[in-house]
């Protein structure tokens, strides 16, 4: 008997490069998609590293396709904007060995600043891309894409979303399958993409797309399961779980594994059998627009929404039909808003710059919640890097007067990701702007992964460190100093004196965060109630570790990591380190 195991879609992903034979995968976490490196990198047989950003992991992906290695790089949907260069270049020279791209999607927005839909982009890079709708199909898609871009000489995309990610099911396991390295051999016009190569290799493209079309008639990936024929139903991924759960046998259903390119005979074909056709998609009407455009007419955003997430219950309300008629659904669940931790080294800069009413240029990860109340001190946030050449932008619109009461803040790892770019566009146009980077020594909001600062690989290997001090004035900063985020006196006199001058800056505040293992932290604090007047100061951190409970303020113990920012808010002297209450 196969062994079969429980697993995440990203485990099952990453358990299909184990046994396809993949030798090579760089990635930049992003979650949803951050655990299928993760997963990788357990097994010794791949070669699992964390790039500085996306565009880099791409083409290290790219080069190792070339190289004659299955390769694959991992991200989430906003980290294909940043591929997207290398991405649309690579659908025309092709490649070696087989070389997939996995995005994960975020209907819903759990963890992103847009809802944008990846389909788009293999439709406009002319890739093929394939969409698993459950873990065995995460390892088997995974499988199967490789065979696929061998087949047809291309990059191919693997879309997942975020319940596909992050939802268990049984895996049957196989070995891994022996898959020797090809041999690389010179080819200028495939891989050398100047414009004269580039106009043929288009051509390539185009006769590789009718091809794929044919094969999207005929491939397993697409497959009809007849039912009640009143009601048709054509869906993927996620959307088909939730319409088989909703109808069950009381529909037919076409399951579309490739959505790029999508058939167009099936799809007349499986019209052909049902009365009345519906399209169940998330995001944008790509399945729809196909539909109409090949002339079957279907039901779909005019009754699903273009916004948010699915659900069982929204699929079932749609169709006209109540929960009880389905399936159980769970009641309301109560709503918990994201809050930075007890002892997060980012509370005191926010603080800080609340305090002094800074505009402050945000950017992507865990101190984007400091624009939450009741610190609310980020104005902006627009995608990674985007701080710092966003302030750079609106203070040369606003004149250096502006620079005088703004900064940008940006992390660690976010930085060397595409914040370095921004710092030298001010360095080498005379900016004057402040930036604040705060250094947590880790990758945070994805869950602690390495980055090129810290020190260590993917695998914990000690390496070589990034030294954020010596890049700074190495492009051309030479005002750079380092603060403690816990000494919020220290941080404020710091940004008072970096505003003022009329040169660019940047403020290192650096702490590691707080739930990293190797940090010891001091014993939490306590409340002398007699000394505590109710005034609720402490509360204007935001830290989860402190409350209001009969007036009084009240630290819970299992929280507090006795950073003190909440000690410096006090004017009464009623929070206490253990033993000190008088």
């Amino acid at each position: 008997m196969k062994q079969k195991k429980l697993m995440l879609g990203n485990e099952a992903v990453a358990r299909g490069l184990y046994e396809v034979g993949c030798t090579v995968v760089s990635s930049y976490p992003g979650t949803p998609s951050t655990e299928i490196t993760e997963y990788a990198s357990k097994y010794d047989e791949i070669y699992c590293e964390w790039a500085p950003n996306e565009k880099v992991a791409c083409e290290t992906a790219i080069g190792a396709s070339i190289g004659g290695a299955r390769s694959f790089c991992a991200m989430k949907h906003v980290g294909l904007n940043v591929a997207a260069d290398p991405l649309f270049t690579a659908s025309y020279t092709g490649v070696n060995a087989g070389m997939v791209i996995g995005v994960a999607d975020d209907p819903g927005m759990h963890s992103s600043q847009n809802e944008q839909d990846s389909r788009h982009y293999a439709i406009a890079a002319k890739v093929p891309m394939i969409e698993p709708a459950d873990s065995a199909e995460c390892r088997d898609f995974t499988k199967f894409s490789y065979e696929l871009s061998e087949q047809f000489d291309t990059p191919v995309i693997l879309r997942l979303c975020t319940r596909i990610s992050h939802s268990q099911s049984v895996v049957p396991l196989q070995e891994r399958a022996v898959v020797p390295l090809k041999d690389y051999k010179k080819d200028v016009s495939k891989y050398v993409m100047m414009p004269a190569m580039a106009r043929g290799r288009h051509v390539v493209v185009e006769q590789r797309t009718q091809a794929l079309k044919e094969f999207a008639e005929t491939t397993a990936l697409n497959r009809v399961e007849m039912g009640n024929t009143e009601i048709g139903i054509i869906a993927s991924g996620s959307c088909y779980q939730y319409a088989r759960e909703v109808m069950g046998e009381n529909a037919s259903y076409l399951k579309l594994g490739l959505l790029n390119p999508l058939p167009e005979k099936l799809i007349r074909d499986f019209a052909s059998k049902v009365k009345k056709l519906y399209v169940i998609e998330e995001l944008d009407d790509i399945i729809e627009t196909h539909c109409r455009k090949i002339g079957v007419e279907v039901i779909g955003k005019a009754l699903f929404p273009v916004i948010g997430e699915f659900s069982q219950r929204l699929v079932a309300e749609k169709l006209g039909l109540t929960p009880a008629d389905t399936v159980s659904f769970p009641g309301s669940i109560p709503n918990r808003p994201p809050v930075m931790c007890a002892g997060c080294p980012h509370r005191g800069v926010f603080s800080v710059l609340s305090k002094l009413k800074l505009m402050v240029s945000g950017d992507i990860g865990c101190y984007t919640l400091g624009a939450s109340a009741p610190l609310s001190a980020i104005d902006t946030t627009v995608c990674m890097g985007a701080s710092i050449s966003g302030l750079h932008g609106f203070n040369k619109a606003r004149g250096n007067a502006s620079a005088k009461n703004s900064v940008a803040v940006i992390g660690d790892s976010t930085f060397i990701h595409s914040g370095v770019t921004g710092l030298i566009n001010i360095a080498y146009n005379q900016g004057i702007s402040t930036v604040i980077i705060l250094d947590n020594s880790i990758t945070g909001m994805t869950g602690h992964q390495q980055n090129p600062t810290t020190g260590y690989t993917i695998k914990g290997d000690p390496t070589a460190a990034i030294s954020l001090e010596k890049l700074c004035d190495a492009v051309g900063i030479h005002r750079v100093r380092v603060v403690d985020p816990y000494n919020m006196k220290q941080v404020e006199e710091a940004v008072k004196e970096e505003i003022a001058v009329d040169e660019p800056s940047v403020i290192i505040a650096r702490r590691p965060c707080a739930l990293l293992k190797y940090v010891k932290h001091k014993k939490p604090f306590t409340i002398d109630t007699d000394k505590c007047r109710g005034c609720k100061a402490c509360l204007k951190i935001g830290c989860p570790g402190i409350s209001i409970q009969n007036g009084k303020a009240a630290v819970d113990p299992t929280l507090c990591v006795g950073c003190g920012l909440c000690q410096d808010m006090c004017r009464f002297d009623a929070i206490c380190s253990q033993g000190e209450e008088k």
